[in-house]
């Protein structure tokens, strides 16, 4: 029997989550619970299992080894002496956990930016070396390894580019989102010119700072100078055919004045899109709204956002125009984590639920754009402990060839552990 095979029928063995209803509408398709797609969970207790975000490449270019990280606590925000360890499952093999690594730089919501690089049988995650954020690669057949001296954020789907931000500002300004261990070297500038978005060749390690804070706060905001705010870059992802990148610029305002001037209050958000030589940049969402995105193809992008005068919703973007419409309206009517499936022509949206107040129930989705159906695939409950900034959310992420989803999740009642759902039988 050949993996693939064997892989489909231990998937169905196993009973679904219970699913209790989130919420109704027209086009929401949520199945008998024992019509659910089956769900396997491939991580053990008792220690605890999670990807983290849901923009990054889990699963190897077979689909047989599952990404994810290992930590023995929850509940708590990361010390900088805390040391996670990065590994694989072989899906294969009785879902046996493979070591890799460890990081000292990581946080409950994207982990340490664990992803594979392309096609090929690299892995790459940050850390934490003496002084520095670092990148390490890992070639998991030959296990040679070798340090690049930047932390990456995003890899170039062709693998030779990585992008990234200062992770110690991120931290510093939205706590949970960095990593903690170092200090902000530009902590006391509001828009410094020597932090930002730099380009790293993923073979020499060869940096470039290609968009600077000073850069962004220098183009007004409707009209207001941001030079006085607190600037930072977050959420970087670069487009299917490696030539542009989406970064949000954000910016808190300023309380004080001079040397005890301090950050405060939420945030403020918009979304640029810029080549990856750090040219064309294009505010394209200028509302202040912009939160989870994708791209869909190198010219749109799939975006929760709210622009002036119309309602909080998904938009599809067309890169550098004002073109805009709206994606599943009335059915995906909440903010969750959205991708489009692979190999079916940007049919299928898949996306997720943040808990129901009342259920704590997270609903990973997948939405037929054509026809406006949306299946759901299962609720799973996350304990009332699961809040903030070591929540888990579901984050949902698709296998290469689009047939199953894996999500993070404490529903089984061992903390947060990786899962599999086989959706081939929805998406093929």
């Amino acid at each position: 029997m050949n993996n693939s095979v064997s892989r489909r029928l231990a998937l169905k063995t196993v009973a679904a989550a219970t699913v209790v209803p989130a919420f109704s509408s027209v086009g929401n398709e949520r199945p008998p619970s024992d019509q659910l797609p089956p769900v396997r969970t491939i991580t053990r207790g008792p220690k605890h299992h999670w990807f983290g975000y849901y923009d990054k490449r889990e699963f190897d270019p077979t689909n047989r080894f599952v990404l994810s990280n290992q930590v023995d606590f929850e509940g708590r925000t990361p010390t900088a002496d805390d040391v996670i360890r990065v590994g694989m499952i072989d899906t294969a093999s009785n879902d046996q956990w493979i070591e890799l690594g460890s990081s000292r730089a990581w946080g409950w919501q994207q982990g340490c930016m664990l992803q594979w690089r392309g096609e090929s049988d690299e892995v790459i995650w940050n850390d934490r070396e003496q002084d520095q954020h670092v990148c390490r690669i890992l070639n998991v057949k030959t296990r040679a390894t070798r340090t690049l001296p930047r932390p990456v954020y995003a890899l170039s789907p062709d693998g030779r580019w990585a992008i990234t931000a200062d992770f110690s500002r991120i931290q510093r300004l939205r706590p949970g989102y960095g990593y903690v261990g170092l200090q902000d070297p530009c902590q006391r500038e509001r828009a410094p010119e020597n932090s930002g978005v730099w380009r790293m060749d993923m073979e020499t390690g060869e940096s470039k700072l290609i968009f600077s804070l000073s850069d962004a706060a220098n183009i007004d905001h409707l009209g207001k100078s941001l030079r006085d705010k607190w600037n930072y870059f977050n959420h970087l992802l670069v487009s299917p055919d490696s030539s542009r990148f989406i970064v949000l610029h954000r910016w808190k305002e300023s309380r004080g004045s001079g040397d005890d001037a301090e950050p405060y209050g939420r945030f403020t958000t918009r979304m640029f899109t810029v080549s990856l030589d750090g040219t064309e940049r294009f505010i394209l969402d200028p509302s202040g709204h912009t939160s989870h995105f994708i791209w869909r193809d190198p010219q749109h992008v799939c975006a929760w956002t709210r622009p002036a005068g119309k309602p909080a919703a998904f938009y599809l973007l067309k890169d550098r125009t004002r073109e805009l419409q709206v994606v599943g309206e009335g059915i995906m009517n909440l903010n969750g984590h959205n991708t489009y499936v692979p190999h079916t022509n940007n049919e299928w949206v898949l996306n997720d639920t943040y808990p129901d107040p009342q259920t704590r129930e997270q609903t990973p989705y997948l939405f037929h754009v054509p026809t406006g159906r949306r299946v759901d695939l299962g609720g799973f409950r996350s304990p009332p402990q699961y809040r903030g900034e070591w929540r888990c959310d579901t984050h949902p992420r698709s296998s290469n060839d689009g047939k199953l989803v894996a999500i993070d999740s404490p529903h089984t009642g061992d903390g947060r552990q990786v899962h599999l759902i086989d959706v081939s039988d929805i998406v093929g």
